[in-house]
């Protein structure tokens, strides 16, 4: 399938945009504010989720679209598959702990399926995996934010230019190896040792729709998407154009 029948898909008002292991919607409610029409997708209940949502495994639902050809109602596909698998964090520093090795790694048979729907699409992982293209890197420095949350972006079927990257202000607040260390953001995942409170992490994340911690700490902010879905318009506009 070539790009053009999912660039004439998206010239309407808003085009829809499939988010694939949907968490809370921390990236949907940013393409939603660059104007897609979002349904997401997760095996959990989400009921804070803010747009329509699928419950159930994201994958076998990606392959039932393909195969009945519902996938062509979509212009975009945005994913974040779990990430513990190969995670410098989980099989790194904490690999004493017994995680390393013990989560499935989903980001090759999403890959896999995202190819086959012939449509843009994004995969995202944090730093520490060398299994998915860094096509792009974001910070929410990049983006005034109050947490650093370095993300990366696989970008299938389309590109765009990697954002200028800032250099931080301080420290991540919190304990490091016993000390208290304060600094201009605040950590986005676990709890105790100087993490941030539920409303701290809301304000810093610019998520305001769920108080659930666990969602907090696994959604990318909305800025990122944003930025991502508008930079994904434009590549649009600009083959249409040419």
């Amino acid at each position: 399938m070539t790009q053009r029948t999912p660039i004439r898909r998206v010239r309407g008002e808003q085009s829809r945009l499939l988010d694939l292991f949907s968490c809370a919607g921390g990236a949907a409610m940013g393409y939603h504010r660059a104007g897609f029409d979002v349904t997401g997708v997760d095996i959990a209940p989400r009921p804070n989720y803010p747009f329509a949502h699928h419950q159930g495994d994201a994958l076998a639902h990606l392959a039932h679209l393909i195969e009945t050809g519902e996938i062509r109602r979509y212009a975009f596909v945005h994913s974040s598959p779990p990430c513990q698998g190969k995670c410098s964090l989980t099989v790194g520093t904490n690999a004493s702990q017994g995680w390393g090795g013990t989560h499935v790694d989903l980001v090759a048979p999403t890959r896999e399926l995202l190819d086959r729907t012939g449509l843009p699409y994004v995969i995202e992982q944090p730093n520490g995996r060398a299994d998915i293209r860094k096509d792009l890197t974001l910070c929410g420095e990049m983006f005034g934010l109050g947490v650093i949350r370095h993300r990366n972006f696989e970008l299938g079927n389309w590109t765009t230019r990697q954002r200028a990257h800032v250099p931080h202000r301080g420290r991540v607040r919190g304990y490091r190896h016993g000390a208290f260390y304060d600094g201009p953001y605040v950590a986005a995942y676990g709890n105790g040792g100087g993490k941030p409170s539920v409303p701290e992490l809301q304000t810093a994340m610019g998520i305001t729709w769920t108080d659930v911690r666990e969602e907090l700490t696994e959604a990318i902010p909305p800025a990122y998407s944003e930025w991502i879905g508008r930079a994904f318009l434009t590549h649009v506009r600009t083959a249409v154009a040419a």
